[in-house]
């Protein structure tokens, strides 16, 4: 128990100094003069698009936390040894993860379905389906 307390220390440790280091970098990224600039790129200019961006990198940070956590589960099913308690206890952590993953990845499933309904009842945005790098003019 110890060690997963210790774990989910350094994970959200871990996540905080990602979140921090990632606020630094678009900020560093920014080239504006003036006082108040946008600190987003021009794919993340309306709400939809910056939504979808924003939960399409919760899942790819999510997703290794993810399998730590079914890995740890399955430690404990084999540590438990056939001890009632612990077997209980271990299904309650893989009730916790499977439930945690099936938020996450419904959250972002959630999120891609509306974006596609509001664009196609109020037209596609000009930045919507762009990949950086791949079909734009770098002129």
């Amino acid at each position: 128990m110890n060690i997963i307390r210790k774990t989910g220390v350094w994970i959200s440790s871990a996540s905080a100094v990602l979140i921090l280091a990632g606020a630094a970098a678009a900020h560093a990224a920014t080239n504006c003069d003036s006082a108040l600039c946008n600190p987003l790129n021009a794919q993340f200019s309306d709400i939809p698009t910056f939504i979808a961006g924003f939960l399409q990198v919760v899942v790819l940070i999510a997703l290794p936390i993810i399998v730590l956590f079914f890995v740890i589960a399955g430690f404990k099913f084999i540590s438990a040894q056939g001890n009632p308690t612990a077997l209980g206890e271990a299904r309650k952590n893989f009730m916790w993860v499977v439930i945690g993953a099936l938020l996450i990845m419904g959250a972002w499933v959630l999120a891609t379905l509306i974006a596609g309904t509001v664009s196609q009842l109020v037209g596609p945005s000009p930045n919507q389906n762009v990949v950086p790098g791949i079909g734009q003019n770098n002129a």
